[in-house]
């Protein structure tokens, strides 16, 4: 089973951060408002970017670590000028 870690653009340009199972579904619910709180008044929302990780741990863990970063870091994820590896990657 793969665990994602992603980011959303809502609709005032700003950056949402969460993980799960299923992409598409999770920003399926985003945008009909059944998605995180943070997100109902900000839609529409789409894809910035995800990453896919071997545990829930790991992706719950780049949740977390990716949403103490500035917007800049992000932005910079975002357009692939950054990385976050799974562990044991090297």
């Amino acid at each position: 089973m793969i665990y994602y870690t992603y980011m959303v653009r809502c609709a005032d340009q700003s950056l949402y951060t969460g993980w799960t199972l299923d992409v598409s579904k999770r920003v399926a619910a985003h945008n009909d408002g059944r998605g995180a709180k943070y997100t109902r008044s900000r839609r529409p929302v789409t894809l910035a970017w995800c990453q896919g990780f071997p545990t829930k741990h790991e992706a719950m863990h780049w949740e977390w670590e990716i949403k103490q970063w500035s917007k800049e870091k992000k932005e910079q994820l975002c357009r692939n000028q950054l990385s976050v590896c799974p562990k044991g990657d090297d």
